[in-house]
């Protein structure tokens, strides 16, 4: 990975062909200079593609990638709000998940036909989009796969549950990108339960992952404009996707 001591960076919407040829929004920001390096899909959180989400895209470009997150919701409400589009997308059922793993390999190889591409990818995303991360993990070719508290990817989906979700629990044998998983010890979504279960699982697959769950955090622990927000777990977190990320998409 190449960090830019200045910071400097250039940040845009571009237009991306998503799943079944769709044309969908994406916000994608890159460090200055020709250097090769990684890259890293955010998947955006049930909320949407909002302010936060494109703050965490710029971070990622400060740290060395060229990063990008689709908006998710693009179809449902195009040029909405992101409040509006979320709600659009809630009473839809969220997105489904051949939706998603179309869109975010659009949005990889996009990155992968930059002329400042190393070649790999790596994969985030919260809540929703944690689980989602693991999804594509198992699903496409990607390089590291990063998971913060994804709901539903083990225990038993709630009866009466407003969105259509399946666990991921048939697809993890296929996981083939090396998992960061990071958990709060407060959290029912998941739970310190779920978050075993999958490590169980993962271990009885020889899957290569790492989980940290941090003590005193809930749900949303990364969420800076949150109560929920956890100042010593993120910043953890934060150090140690890093860490993960240089490791495995660094050139």
């Amino acid at each position: 990975m190449s960090y830019s001591p200045s910071g400097s960076l250039t940040a845009t919407t571009i237009s991306l062909t998503g799943h079944d040829g769709d044309e969908i929004e994406a916000y994608i920001a890159s460090p200055e200079g020709g250097e090769r390096r990684g890259g890293v899909v955010f998947i955006h959180h049930m909320p949407g593609y909002d302010r936060a989400s494109k703050e965490v895209v710029r971070r990622f470009a400060e740290l060395g990638y060229d990063a990008i997150c689709p908006n998710l919701y693009s179809r449902e409400a195009p040029g909405a709000s992101p409040d509006d589009a979320a709600a659009v997308g809630r009473a839809n059922g969220g997105v489904p998940d051949d939706r998603l793993t179309g869109d975010v390999s659009a949005a990889a190889a996009y990155l992968r036909a930059l002329p400042t591409s190393n070649g790999k990818v790596g994969v985030i995303g919260h809540c929703s989009g944690g689980r989602q991360s693991v999804l594509v993990g198992c699903t496409l070719d990607v390089d590291a796969a990063v998971d913060c508290y994804g709901a539903f990817v083990t225990g038993t989906i709630p009866e009466g549950l407003p969105i259509k979700v399946t666990t991921l629990v048939d697809r993890l044998p296929q996981l083939d990108a090396p998992l960061l998983g990071l958990f709060g010890d407060q959290d029912s979504h998941p739970s310190p339960e779920q978050v075993a279960e999958l490590g169980r699982i993962l271990t009885e697959n020889g899957k290569d992952f790492e989980f940290h769950t941090y003590e005193g955090a809930g749900h949303a622990f990364f969420a800076v404009d949150r109560p929920s927000y956890n100042v010593a777990a993120a910043n953890d977190g934060w150090e140690r996707i890093t860490e993960f990320f240089g490791k495995h998409l660094g050139a």
